[in-house]
């Protein structure tokens, strides 16, 4: 017997006549579990011996936490149900395999399994809990005087978190729950699991503070362990997910989040426990949470290194307020780029390369694929001495956005200017029977009476904790100038003919949950006021036809149908990204069905459909911007071969 600590006693003990393991007893009375490699490099353990030693460890109870133990072996979380109920609790796994991976089913009073040589699940977690009609009865730690039970029942092991851990650290991510020696923090969310036969209950996750600068490590490390639950399920405010206080935990303890640290949420088998409750059975047994089974079964780690693009996911930050990280992988953000690339080609030599900032799609993209509901408001009167003074840049590719959104069930209206609603509205009704979108978007005005009128139209009562919408998106939409007028390229006021949409874009940068989006390709337009510096300094007439209001995202466009072209192709990139869709579906639920993924890339844009498009606008009196012709043009190019062949590139880019 060696004293190390004045805290703990060392004790050495021969298992199997070639182990070397460690049993610390701390002057509380706890016990834990030394690493032998990390006290002694020159000890080799054989792996299987030591979970052996383990489980005996358990059984003797010198431990009440597995989350103590030895890491870099797989842990279970363990349920225990009455046969009956079995299939149904198997199909509810199946469903939500990101919460509940389900490692191995047991037969029907088996107490060992093929996970843990020697082991009896009726002894070998630290501590369980005993259920009954779905409510707590208490916690012991033994279920041997419930063998008779037993008989008729089954046993889940799931997949454990803590599986994960020496991946995080072995990719430099600091594990803060360990750091300060405590069990990792667990909450009830308000993301409903799928059901199953009886089971319905919310997801549990896991909580762990991430340094910013190592949420791709993380995620990646943690990606190629889906036994592990795989990445995480969100990345932010915890509020997103109907967690209100991250220091009160449901299940384990408070962890400190540090200076710098963002919140990173996996799934968690917790969830579990909250299907047993939901189900109410007469007799039922989890694990105690923290207290797992430990397999013999070594925690798989993958360098992020040998990931193909496509397996490679990547954090991308979305929102400040509240905050929020989306993620796609690699390919997917590489697709991105190439789709935002092609469209700030510049055939007409205007100098819009100097407004470009990259990854602007790809963010707005990301916060319209989170979205459910979506205003697209579009107009832009520059031919103030014709009628309609429209132009034939903006209503297609805010078509061609809606019909994405919609076919990926999201809300959507097209708000336009009072003075030109029944003529757009009876644009869409062609638009729905030439087959450019498959369901007519309601077309709307914005009627300002007032101060609060912005607040009213986009929340609910005026409350702006209930909004409407969660995205705003203009593209080739008038903006206003830092005087307060509205100019066209050619420095005209047109004031007379635009309504005050911009307000909705001012008031939505207060309204925490509303995200915006510019589309344009001179700086006059909505929303570029976030490339403002640029437009005055490299545009014509810049310093005084800049748009003043800025959305938090500014996609430039060599036209800026192309900018909402691009959009439609990069939701439709990003939904067929399995890293993507996981996370948008909080790691819940199965891939995008064929029938899915058919209707999606039907309402990509095409060719055929976009001419249909322009001989609508032609059919109303919409002209060409640039020279005001009346025909198959957008601001001075002919539909072909300048357009059709842009949009023949998207779709290569897109569908390649």
């Amino acid at each position: 017997v060696v004293s190390f600590w004045p805290f703990c006693v060392f004790f050495s003990n021969r298992i199997s006549g070639d182990l070397l393991h460690s049993l610390l007893i701390h002057s509380d009375g706890t016990s834990s579990f030394a690493d032998p490699v990390t006290m002694f490099p020159a000890v080799r353990l054989k792996c299987a011996g030591m979970r052996t030693f383990l489980r005996r460890a358990v059984r003797l109870k010198y431990s009440t936490r597995a989350a103590n133990m030895r890491p870099g072996y797989q842990q279970a979380n363990v349920v225990i149900l009455h046969k009956d109920l079995a299939d149904d609790f198997e199909a509810f796994c199946r469903a939500n395999s990101s919460p509940l991976p389900l490692l191995y089913r047991s037969k029907c009073g088996e107490w060992s399994c093929s996970l843990a040589t020697g082991s009896d699940i009726r002894e070998d977690c630290p501590e369980y809990c005993v259920f009954e009609n779905g409510k707590l009865m208490k916690k012991i730690a033994s279920l041997s005087s419930y063998t008779p039970q037993l008989a008729d029942m089954i046993t889940f092991y799931l997949g454990c978190s803590f599986g994960f851990e020496a991946a995080l650290t072995a990719a430099g991510v600091p594990v803060r729950n360990v750091e300060q020696g405590k069990n990792v923090s667990m909450y009830k969310t308000s993301v409903p699991c799928i059901s199953a036969g009886q089971f319905d209950c919310p997801m549990v996750v896991s909580m762990r503070p991430v340094p910013e600068d190592k949420l791709d490590a993380a995620v990646q490390c943690t990606h190629v362990i889906p036994l592990a639950h795989g990445g995480p399920v969100h990345i932010g405010h915890p509020k997103l997910l109907g967690i209100h206080d991250l220091s009160r935990p449901d299940y384990g303890d408070p962890v400190k989040v540090c200076s710098g640290d963002v919140p990173v949420f996996w799934a968690c088998g917790v969830t579990g426990v909250e299907a047993v409750q939901s189900c109410k059975p007469a007799l039922a047994f989890t694990h105690s949470p923290g207290c797992m089974f430990i397999t013999d079964q070594k925690a798989e780690t993958l360098s992020p290194l040998t990931l193909e693009p496509a397996q490679c996911p990547l954090t991308i930050c979305i929102s400040q307020n509240p905050q929020f990280y989306s993620m796609a992988s690699k390919r997917a953000v590489q697709q991105i780029r190439a789709i935002e690339e092609l469209v700030v080609e510049d055939p007409g030599a205007r100098g819009i390369r100097a407004l470009f900032l990259q990854d602007e799609l790809l963010k707005a993209c990301l916060s319209l694929s989170h979205s459910s509901s979506v205003l697209i408001t579009t107009g832009f009167p520059t031919h103030y001495m014709h009628s309609p003074p429209e132009e034939t840049d903006g209503p297609p590719g805010a078509i061609a956005m809606a019909a994405m959104l919609q076919a990926l069930r999201k809300k959507v209206v097209i708000l336009t200017d009072e003075r030109a609603l029944e003529m757009n509205q009876h644009i869409m009704q062609d638009a729905v029977k030439k087959g450019v979108i498959k369901t007519p978007v309601p077309v709307i005005s914005f009627p300002s009476k007032g101060p609060d009128s912005a607040l009213h139209f986009l929340c609910h009562d005026g409350d702006p904790t209930k909004p409407r919408f969660d995205h705003l998106v203009a593209i080739e939409r008038s903006g206003r100038a830092a005087d307060g007028n509205y100019y066209n390229m050619r420095g005209v006021n047109i004031r007379h003919l635009v309504d005050s949409i911009d307000d909705l874009f001012t008031t939505a940068s207060t309204i925490a949950g509303i995200t915006t989006t510019g589309i344009g390709d001179g700086g006059n337009e909505l929303g570029m006021g976030k490339v403002k510096a640029a437009v005055k300094a490299y545009m014509p007439n810049g310093n005084l036809i800049a748009c003043d209001v800025a959305a938090d995202f500014a996609i430039t466009a060599g036209v800026s149908n192309w900018g909402g072209y691009a959009v439609a192709c990069a939701l439709y990139v990003l939904n067929l990204c399995p890293i993507h869709w996981r996370y948008l579906q909080r790691g819940l639920g199965l891939s995008p069905t064929p029938d899915q993924q058919s209707l999606w890339s039907s309402c990509l844009p095409t060719i055929a459909k976009e001419e249909d498009m322009l001989h609508i606008l032609v059919k109303y009196g919409v002209r060409s911007g640039k020279t005001a012709n009346l025909g198959l043009e957008v601001d001075g190019l002919t539909f072909h071969p300048h357009h059709s062949d842009i949009i023949q590139r998207l779709r290569h880019l897109t569908l390649a």
